[in-house]
């Protein structure tokens, strides 16, 4: 790793940071921006893989933390949800050390696509909850689960595959969807970035900055969720989602 962290560096990664944020508390995918951003600074792909958990955990942390004191989430009813998360992220990030991924990289950009055509689509996207598919226990074991095993093996896209989720099986409105989609990633974050830190991959100070930046980014981005809901949500995931597409097809056959 050769990266010497200046000031005028690290006023352009807390600004990246703060700007990842706030997209990332509306329709997820600031990874787009933050870890090309770490690895153009010269950090190595695992490092920047590693420092980008740290201070996306800050952002999820205070995005969460909003939406809960707001009503939007309520702890209690996501207990069990959060830690098949947790544990479906620390699965993942041990299996990633030894399954080779390209197969899935492969796969991923096509279920973006799916992701954004579904918000672009669907006559049932507004903020009102619907009936459920799903109860919250078989949710908790499947859904939030496998996203999190995802998120740990893999990641990008992670918020707008649990907000779809909570969506099309829990019934739940835009933004509630939303916002508990930003609480399981939290659990995802924190479980991901212990496996990192175990094997020293994380770079704590510049992790850190970008943590400040995150965490203000996201509480602005979670203020636009509560007062705009289904009007700024939606373009902006089906936006992301084929940002997010274009840019893991670019890496794959690039």
């Amino acid at each position: 790793m050769t990266f010497e962290l200046t000031f005028e560096l690290a006023a352009l990664l807390f600004a990246v940071a703060m700007l990842a944020g706030f997209i990332d508390a509306i329709a997820g995918g600031g990874g787009l921006l933050t870890i090309p951003a770490l690895m153009w600074a010269g950090l190595s792909p695992a490092t920047a893989l590693a420092t980008n958990k740290l201070q996306a955990c800050g952002g999820s942390f205070f995005a969460s933390f909003y939406f809960i004191r707001k009503g939007l989430v309520k702890l209690k009813d996501l207990k069990l949800a959060i830690a098949c998360a947790f544990v479906g992220s620390a699965l993942g990030t041990i299996a990633v050390q030894q399954i080779n991924a390209e197969i899935l990289r492969g796969i991923l950009p096509i279920l973006m696509l799916v992701i954004g055509g579904y918000f672009l689509f669907s006559k049932n996207m507004s903020d009102d909850d619907r009936q459920q598919l799903l109860t919250p226990t078989v949710f908790a074991f499947t859904a939030a689960l496998g996203v999190g095993v995802y998120d740990g093996f893999f990641g990008p896209g992670t918020g707008s595959f649990f907000a779809l989720a909570f969506v099309s099986l829990a019934g739940f409105g835009l933004a509630k969807a939303t916002a508990h989609a930003k609480v399981l990633n939290f659990s995802t974050n924190i479980s991901s970035l212990i496996f990192f830190a175990l094997g020293g991959k994380v770079v704590w100070v510049l992790g850190g900055l970008m943590l400040v930046g995150q965490a203000i980014g996201a509480t602005l981005g979670s203020k636009v969720v509560v007062s705009k809901g289904t009007k700024v949500i939606k373009p902006l995931v089906v936006t992301m989602s084929i940002m997010m597409s274009a840019k893991l097809l670019f890496d794959y056959f690039g």
